[in-house]
């Protein structure tokens, strides 16, 4: 008998541990070559493992959640004597993942075990659900292999897996046929949900904010878009009100450049851009990622939609590449519909601004000598105030104001 060491991969330039997010098999199951067994993640960057020999697995690193070391032993198989020197591995994608070859030791004489591996074990195959479902899933601390699909051929479902996440202990009846609810459930922080959680620590506890909100009219704004998506060509996407603010961000940047900046603080250096590479907050099933459009500057309207488009496609759809979801100079944070009346974004670290968008509300305004209906939102931006003071805040936003309210501004040059 001989034993196989697969090593934790080196996913990226000067990461020195990844956490293991993923585990398709426990200690006595089977294994064939090119079966995936576990998943690694790294900031947003996720490689799938999957095993190079066939045999049986004797031994994991850690459960999901823990941080392993890079190049530290990740699984151990038991394979067959005389099993062979390993070949090259072939590493799958993942969502946001970046393919990366993990360190394999060779063939060494195995361990002893303490306990031998059950004959009779059936192979572990991976569960079949779509990418958002295993990340649904992984998020909430649920292995899939528990969980009984309803969907074609046994695939397992979103509502599956919620399903499973409710079943707890039996409820108690009570008079009027409602019941008391004592189930709890835990569920531990890990992957792209602990990465979030770990930059909104980092962005509150190391960058003082300042939040300042305009109110802005948005009625010119509305009639020349209505009219454009009226009038747009076919395979242009629809246009929302975040192409025009990404424009006017672009003129005001280029008079107030402190703005399109990123500071690190541990070496006191603040770094000026001049590309505007804007972050476009976008939520996913798996949580918050911030997808880049690179080079705003140079995109005209149509141009910045369809990108945007495309990025949030690809982030939602877990297909966004590492690339693609790091650079920003300045984010946009916005919920839509759903924006509330007035927020307070949290910078993206290391940048020293988010601009918020708020919801569009009919309101009645005074125009002099009665109140008129008019399209109003309000702008709710943040800053880094070690950096960017109260009053030039209020210029740049004061400044996207006019732009906004006088759209014919966005489009003329100089």
């Amino acid at each position: 008998m001989g034993e196989f060491i697969i090593k934790m991969p080196d996913v990226g330039e000067g990461v020195a541990e990844a956490e293991l997010v993923e585990l398709h098999v426990r200690p006595g199951d089977p294994v064939r070559e090119d079966m995936v067994i576990a998943a690694v993640m790294t900031d947003k960057a996720t490689v799938e493992i999957p095993s190079p020999v066939d045999g049986t697995v004797i031994w994991l690193a850690g459960s999901i959640g823990d941080r392993i070391a890079v190049k530290a032993p990740l699984v151990r198989i038991e394979t067959a004597e005389g099993a062979g020197e390993a070949q090259p591995v072939r590493i799958s994608q993942a969502p946001t993942a970046e393919v990366v070859k993990p360190e394999i030791a060779r063939p060494v004489p195995a361990a002893p075990v303490s306990a031998a591996p059950a004959a009779a074990a059936p192979p572990v195959e991976k569960p079949l659900a779509a990418p958002s479902v295993r990340l649904f899933a992984r998020e909430s601390g649920v292995d899939l292999r528990q969980v009984q699909g309803s969907g074609p051929a046994g695939r397992i479902l979103r509502e599956d897996v919620e399903q499973f996440l409710v079943q707890g202990a039996a409820p108690a009846l009570v008079k009027g046929g409602s019941v008391k609810k004592t189930a709890t459930e835990e569920i531990k922080l890990t992957g792209l949900r602990r990465r979030i959680a770990e930059k909104m620590v980092l962005s509150t506890s190391r960058i003082p904010h300042i939040t300042y909100v305009e109110e802005i009219d948005m009625t010119a704004l509305e009639e020349l878009r209505a009219t454009m998506n009226g009038d747009r060509r076919e395979g242009h996407p629809k246009l929302t009100v975040l192409p025009f603010l990404m424009r006017a961000l672009v003129k005001a940047i280029a008079e107030q450049p402190e703005v399109n900046a990123t500071f690190d603080d541990d070496s006191g250096i603040i770094t000026r851009y001049s590309a505007v590479h804007i972050g476009i907050a976008t939520q996913t099933q798996a949580g918050l990622t911030v997808p880049v459009v690179r080079h705003a500057e140079a995109r005209g309207i149509w141009d910045c939609a369809a990108e945007m488009a495309r990025l949030a496609d690809a982030a939602r759809s877990g297909t966004a590449t590492r690339d693609e979801l790091s650079g920003s100079t300045i984010t946009i944070s916005s919920l839509g519909a759903l924006g509330g009346i007035v927020s307070t974004p949290v910078i993206n670290h290391p940048e020293v601004a988010i601009i918020g968008v708020n919801k569009i509300a009919t309101r009645p305004v005074w125009d002099g000598t009665q109140f008129v209906p008019r399209k109003m939102m309000n702008l709710s931006s943040s800053f880094d105030h070690r950096i960017i003071d109260g009053w030039d805040a209020a210029t740049f936003v004061q400044r996207i104001r006019t732009l906004i309210e006088t759209p014919a501004l966005i489009f003329i040059e100089g």
